[in-house]
């Protein structure tokens, strides 16, 4: 993945911090797959993002506090945990979470070499911002190593 070397993955699924920053690291190399044509890989490791964003949100005691979360809700899955978000108004309908899903399901299973990434990506980022984990400063990242698919 693209963190190898940059981050402790321990820390992705422990700590704010930690989970913010995997966020990023992926939002960077999916954008950079995409652009190098790599598109299947760019949208799986844009999904590994989104999941890393949604724990990073909740895993916050006060954002947390503020959400509306049904009796036997579990918000380490991402489908549940977007539409707690969106139910409680963190979020707005913009994304279409069904059909990321299934495009990720798709790219996970073939090469997407033809698809037209720009409306997903822009849906995504608008995501990603109300969510509070873009913008961001790609110089304050660890950087890249080229070598990495």
């Amino acid at each position: 993945m693209p963190h190898f070397g940059l981050m402790n993955t321990e820390d992705s699924f422990k700590t704010e911090e930690g989970s913010l920053l995997r966020a990023r690291l992926h939002i960077r190399a999916g954008k950079r797959r995409i652009r190098q044509a790599k598109i299947s890989a760019g949208i799986v490791t844009l999904y590994d993002a989104l999941v890393f964003a949604f724990l990073h949100y909740c895993m916050n005691p006060v954002r947390r506090s503020a959400l509306i979360i049904d009796e036997g809700e579990d918000l380490s899955d991402d489908r549940t945990a977007f539409t707690v978000l969106l139910r409680s108004k963190v979020v707005d309908d913009s994304f279409d979470y069904d059909a990321f899903d299934r495009l990720v399901e798709k790219a996970s299973n073939e090469e997407l070499a033809d698809y037209d990434c720009s409306s997903m990506l822009a849906s995504f980022e608008r995501l990603m911002t109300q969510l509070s984990v873009m913008p961001f400063d790609e110089n304050a990242l660890p950087p890249e190593d080229p070598s990495t698919f």
